[in-house]
């Protein structure tokens, strides 16, 4: 793991880094001397980036607490993000100097993936409560990590996986009616999430020079800067894990809750799929994730998946590119199919639909109703930021989208990759938390951090 520590070296990335201004402000601060809790927001996405969930979070959690510093490897990004505040925040190109220099009460992380848990676990430790974006983890051993760090801090964390808490509350109907037995006792799914798309090769060329390049990497294997790298990170397995981790960190968590299996997870996984053609037979993905063994410069994660996830009960979760079944009836791109003895559902952000719900009673649905608030946990659902304030607040319990889960639910989809990598079935045991009898497989659940060279910046 990645810390400053193995901050080695010194490099011309860093000598450009110091030429960052820090802003000390009286109005930051008079804002954060009210009884609003103090936000520091770290990846917050901009105008030469593509995904802008950084900066939504940032702002959601503004309207919730104050902030009061900006954080991003990107100085125009910053930039932009402190005009929404009238550049009255404190702007930070390196985390570790905004913690050297800040004590936010709450930290918002929406880097890409490979940065989430380097960053939420300093910011755990600096006694932050932490709001970060799925996926949460890059391995199956972050997530073990940054559990192990949730529990001895006692810090509140929420992951932004928002199906959990909006969307009209389909997805928690979904999952109540599935606990009810309504469906059956014995229920499957079947998750489409999309395949990722193919692309390159791509161009490199000479970072912008407001850009620390260097830092976007970080723990990742070093490669010269490509705008594709940077704004399609997510096809790139060096930074995420392609549609498995992207959708999939959505439609696997609610179909895990609601086969309940959320807290535990798949004894087999086994299935086939489609990577790009520029990944060689029998390709060393240990050598090549640890910065060893290198590829073209392509998007390199599955572009298509039929992934069966079994567990111990004998419940199976399909999760494929796109659900489709010969007779022709079934056929859908995204979403969750839920299928028991006694009917099924279909769910996804624009629908809930299924026999069982057009046959439901005003009972029925005030039963619904009283189910889906004790499965939140007795708090109001519908703005998964402000379940997040509540709990900082009160401290009672963890938000609805906690570590706990959702370690679990990017174990399955990381479970899923590491199926496609090696081409073959693996058997998991999701007590230990390892794979049994498959050496190879168990080396995919960590991967090594680049020494990034580095000089923090320092007042």
């Amino acid at each position: 793991m990645t810390t400053r520590r193995s901050f080695l070296k010194t490099s011309a990335a860093a000598g450009a880094m110091t030429s960052l201004p820090m802003l000390w402000t009286k109005s930051a601060h008079a804002q954060a001397a009210n009884d609003r809790k103090t936000v520091a927001s770290i990846g917050v996405g901009g105008s030469r980036g593509r995904y802008s969930r950084g900066g939504s979070i940032a702002m959601s959690a503004s309207r919730l607490g104050q902030t009061i510093a900006v954080c991003d490897v990107d100085d125009l990004h910053t930039a932009e993000f402190n005009k929404k505040f009238d550049g009255q925040l404190n702007m930070y190109r390196d985390y570790r100097d905004l913690f050297d220099n800040e004590k936010p009460d709450i930290v918002t992380i929406g880097t890409p993936d490979h940065w989430h848990v380097p960053i939420a676990l300093h910011a755990l430790r600096s006694g932050a409560d932490v709001y970060c974006e799925k996926p949460l983890t890059l391995t199956i051993d972050e997530g073990i990590q940054v559990r192990k760090v949730v529990e001895q801090t006692g810090r509140i964390f929420q992951v932004g996986t928002q199906q959990r808490s909006e969307n009209n509350l389909r997805f928690l109907q979904a999952i109540a009616i599935v606990k009810s037995g309504k469906l059956g006792n014995k229920v499957n799914a079947f998750a489409a999430i999309g395949g990722a798309p193919t692309g390159g090769p791509f161009k490199t060329t000479d970072a912008p020079a407001d850009l620390d390049w260097d830092l976007w990497l970080g723990p990742a294997p070093k490669v010269d800067y490509c705008v594709e790298r940077r704004k399609m990170f997510r096809w790139f397995f060096e930074y995420s894990g392609g549609k498995m981790t992207d959708w999939g960190a959505h439609h696997i968590d609610i179909a895990q809750w609601a086969m309940g299996q959320d807290e535990t997870g798949p004894v087999k996984v086994s299935g086939t799929g489609k990577l790009p053609p520029i990944i060689p037979d029998d390709f060393d993905w240990s050598g090549f994730l640890n910065g060893e063994v290198t590829l073209p410069n392509h998007h390199n994660t599955a572009t298509e998946f039929g992934i069966d996830l079994e567990f111990e009960n004998g419940s199976v979760l399909h999760v494929t590119n796109h659900y489709k079944r010969e007779e022709g009836k079934i056929d859908f791109g995204n979403g969750i199919l839920f299928e028991g003895e006694n009917g099924r559902m279909f769910v996804n952000r624009g629908k809930l639909q299924g026999k069982v719900i057009d046959k439901m009673t005003d009972a029925d649905k005030q039963e619904l109703d009283e189910a889906v608030a004790t499965l939140y946990k007795g708090r109001k659902p519908g703005n998964h930021m402000k379940n997040f304030f509540e709990c900082v607040e009160d401290r009672k319990d963890q938000p609805i989208s906690d570590v706990v889960t959702h370690h679990r639910t990017m174990t399955s989809c990381h479970l899923c990759n590491i199926n496609l990598m090696l081409g073959r079935d693996l058997k998991w045991d999701p007590a230990k938390e390892t794979f049994i009898d498959d050496d190879q497989a168990v080396a995919l659940m960590a991967r090594k951090s680049r020494e990034v060279a580095l000089t923090p910046t320092g007042v």
